[in-house]
């Protein structure tokens, strides 16, 4: 196979921090190269400790800010509410830019003073980063932030490539808005996203839903891929089970081979080096 044949793929684990074995099962697929970036829930307070394991990673994977309005930790920071709320309120227009940019802000914060760098990467917990309100207050923070850094983060754009009513969900819910202001201001994105399932059925399942994605993967430009692995499942995940059997899979030879039958690559959406 010819290098202008192999099509390149970002794949990211999302919820760094969330949990023990969330954190566990990202830093030992970054350590098989398994993985190319990972998203953190900085309110999460295990990131001032996960954070350790992460730094022994640093060039393997781009880790980045999973911006976050609808877990336990932003509702015990005061601004969280549950996705169906949050998607209604922004609808509704009833969110304050201001309060909205100086949350961004906090949470940003958060990991840069223990990550002691700018994040590669920024993107939301349930797509958070692109609905109304939240994509203009994250433009506002990215511009004042980033816009003079030589490298600026780079955003997940989750305009969904696969069919389906969920894809159809997410791709409603403020992709093209956000794709469109990156345009404008020439900020770097990688999408469209692939990786959206009902996080069931089994590890045989999620590895045909992967081989899908793989060979979905587009032959012009990087692809983003986002998956959500733990080490095993803890009582109090809704999706524990399924983030069990997405690491096993990552974690098997058959992911491997997956990927060379599909001609993909991981690489950092950064564009920085995956090191050994």
């Amino acid at each position: 196979m010819t290098d202008h044949q192999i099509k390149e793929v970002v794949l990211c684990a999302d919820d760094y921090a969330l949990n023990a074995p969330v954190s566990q099962g990202i830093v030992a697929l970054a350590v098989l190269g398994r993985l190319s970036a990972t998203s953190v829930m900085s309110l999460s307070p295990r990131w001032a400790e996960d954070v350790v394991a992460l730094r022994d990673v640093r060039e393997r994977l781009d880790v980045g800010v999973h911006l976050d309005w609808t877990s336990s930790f932003a509702m015990e920071a005061g601004h969280g509410s549950s996705l169906g709320v949050v998607m209604a309120r922004a609808a509704l227009r009833l969110y304050d830019q201001q309060a909205i940019e100086d949350d961004i802000e906090r949470q940003l914060d958060a990991f840069e003073s223990h990550w002691q760098a700018m994040p590669d990467h920024i993107d939301g917990h349930q797509h958070i980063q692109q609905f109304a309100v939240f994509r203009h207050a994250l433009a506002e923070v990215l511009v004042r932030r980033y816009g003079h850094s030589a490298q600026r983060p780079w955003l997940r754009v989750s305009q969904v490539a696969q069919p389906g009513l969920k894809a159809k969900v997410i791709s409603a819910m403020g992709a093209h808005g956000l794709q469109q202001w990156a345009r404008r201001h020439a900020w770097p994105t990688v999408g469209p996203l692939l990786g959206a399932y009902g996080f069931d059925g089994s590890m045989d399942d999620y590895a045909r839903l992967m081989q899908a994605w793989l060979m979905q993967v587009s032959q012009d430009k990087p692809s983003l891929i986002m998956c959500h692995p733990a080490v095993s499942a803890q009582a109090d995940d809704a999706i524990g089970t399924a983030r069990k059997r997405e690491f096993a899979y990552l974690a098997s030879h058959d992911f491997v081979q997956h990927m060379f039958d599909a001609g993909v690559r991981l690489v950092r959406g950064s564009g920085k080096s995956i090191e050994a």
